[in-house]
């Protein structure tokens, strides 16, 4: 059975496309079977995992409207080892024309249902507004994995976050809790970012994930390939952090 996480924040920037194509590509390189699901109508995730989106025969828009299964529209990431349910601008037009549909939350994870045994993870990158495309990937996932800045302002998003997931969680998914906070783009030669990291772990306690992303060049240069920095330079420092999280994700899943 495939434990779905979702990467989500509701502060834009803050390197959620990088987190989720990252580990996927982390987790497929350690022998997981991976199924990447692509909720942003910029289709980011897609390209960066060597994808072209505008070459979709079947998009998870498709998927959420019922005109087709995850089965069918799921393609290959031949050089980055795992499966991608993308999207494109059409994803857009999904907000509108899943109002009148009948459990609208919950489309997603209605067809994912069919693939679940396909799969030991599934990652799905959400939007960072809170739109019903995030509910969709929230109504589904077992828990969220929040990466995040260690600056001043992550910490007021944070906080907004997790009302949001508390209000899905008592209304629409029981299962939902946070999995862990990623400290993404680390630099421990500034200050603040060590002192906001202190806060992180005295509030949130094992919640903060062990594994931290430095900030890295080779991560930011890795989407203008279409690659994840994993599959670009699995030498560089942020590759091998990203290696590192996703041993940590599985060991974590095995505890759950």
């Amino acid at each position: 059975m495939a434990k779905i996480f979702c990467v989500a924040n509701q502060k834009g920037g803050v390197g959620k496309t990088t987190t989720t194509v990252n580990l996927a590509a982390g987790l497929a390189s350690i022998g997981q079977r991976v199924l990447m699901v692509d909720l942003d109508p910029q289709g980011n995730a897609t390209m960066g995992s060597g994808v072209d989106k505008r070459a979709l025969q079947s998009s998870v828009y498709d998927v959420l409207l019922g005109s087709a299964s995850v089965q069918q529209a799921a393609v290959r990431a031949q050089a980055c080892g795992y499966q991608v349910l993308g999207a494109n601008r059409e994803l857009s037009g999904a907000e509108v024309e899943l109002v009148d549909l009948e459990q609208r939350e919950k489309r997603l994870k209605n067809a994912l249902a069919a693939v679940d045994a396909q799969y030991d993870f599934i990652l799905i990158d959400c939007p960072p507004s809170l739109s019903l495309l995030t509910l969709n990937g929230l109504c589904c996932a077992h828990g969220v994995i929040v990466p995040m800045q260690c600056e001043y302002f992550a910490l007021e998003g944070l906080t907004d976050l997790v009302n949001t997931i508390k209000q899905v969680h008592a209304n629409l998914n029981p299962d939902l809790q946070i999995i862990g906070l990623l400290r993404v783009m680390f630099d421990p030669r500034i200050t603040l970012q060590q002192q906001v990291s202190e806060q992180l772990k005295s509030h949130f306690g094992d919640k903060v994930f062990d594994t931290v992303i430095p900030r890295n060049v080779r991560l930011a240069e890795a989407p203008s390939y279409g690659l994840p920095g994993v599959v670009f330079d699995p030498a560089a420092k942020g590759s091998q952090a990203f290696v590192a999280f996703a041993h940590e994700m599985v060991g974590r899943v095995r505890r759950m």
